[in-house]
């Protein structure tokens, strides 16, 4: 189950994914993001797991979707086959059977911060931050899917503060936001999330299921039709603005925005 960029490791009744990328801060290659995609299905397999927990090697979660990738974007197709892929990928982490943590130490940001937002439960440091910049870095935008799971966590107001202003939000706004559901120091991250996960193993399985499920069916049924924002989408992803936001990031320099 492992691969060069996600090892998969089982202990017991807990089942772990690490990102494992930490020279580009896990940054998600499309290779990374179909191995979680297959790591929830041999968790779905093996009836012996009860929790499976995400993290990422090094100082980060998760950065984001390595943005190399957006360079060979050719047509406003392209943008929205890239949304519903991510959006098939974050359902499925979603639909995981048994409850999902996200141990996060470092940034979890863009693609990495819905796939923490996608987990159950989340366990943070200090170090931690949260959030999808893209208004300062590619001038791209999310799916419609993605914008409901935000706007479910965090409302409306708040949703639009972080995008607008392209700001990572600190443990301590995640914490009253609800985002955060504990915070350990970061040499105890590690044993609160096995403690977290110890915890929920030892519960009543199929009353888990239940809630979860139950959870994510009500959440669903208030998510728009993933074409409804299709045009946004191919807005963003086919501007001038979009291709300025890659060009720069991968020049390391800051871009220069025309609306255009």
């Amino acid at each position: 189950m492992s691969t060069s960029e996600t090892l998969f490791d089982i202990e017991g009744p807990v089942a772990f994914l690490t990102f494992n990328r930490p020279e580009a801060r896990n940054a998600m290659t499309w290779g990374m993001y179909d191995a979680l995609a297959a790591a929830c299905d041999h968790v779905d397999a093996d009836a012996n797991l009860r929790v499976f927990v995400l993290r990422g090697a090094g100082n980060a979660f998760v950065a984001g979707t390595d943005i190399s990738q957006f360079s060979r974007f050719t047509t406003k197709e392209d943008a929205i086959q890239y949304e519903r892929r991510l959006d098939a990928i974050i359902d499925r982490l979603e639909r995981v059977k048994v409850p999902t943590i996200a141990q996060v130490n470092g940034v979890a940001a863009g693609g990495g911060c819905m796939i923490a937002l996608a987990c159950d439960l989340r366990v943070c440091t200090s170090a931690s931050r949260f959030g999808v910049p893209v208004a300062r870095t590619l001038g791209n935008c999310l799916s419609a899917a993605n914008y409901a799971r935000l706007i479910d966590l965090m409302g409306p107001a708040k949703t639009k503060e972080m995008l607008f202003t392209g700001d990572l939000i600190t443990p301590m706004d995640a914490a009253s936001l609800g985002l955060v559901t504990w915070m350990a120091d970061e040499e105890d991250l590690d044993s609160t999330v096995r403690r977290v996960a110890a915890d929920i193993a030892g519960n009543a399985p199929l009353t888990i299921r239940a809630t979860k499920e139950a959870v994510r069916r009500i959440q669903e049924g208030r998510r728009p039709n993933q074409t409804a924002i299709d045009d946004l989408i191919a807005m963003c992803y086919g501007s001038e603005d979009f291709k300025e936001g890659v060009s720069s990031f991968l020049a390391k320099r800051k871009p220069q925005f025309k609306g255009k």
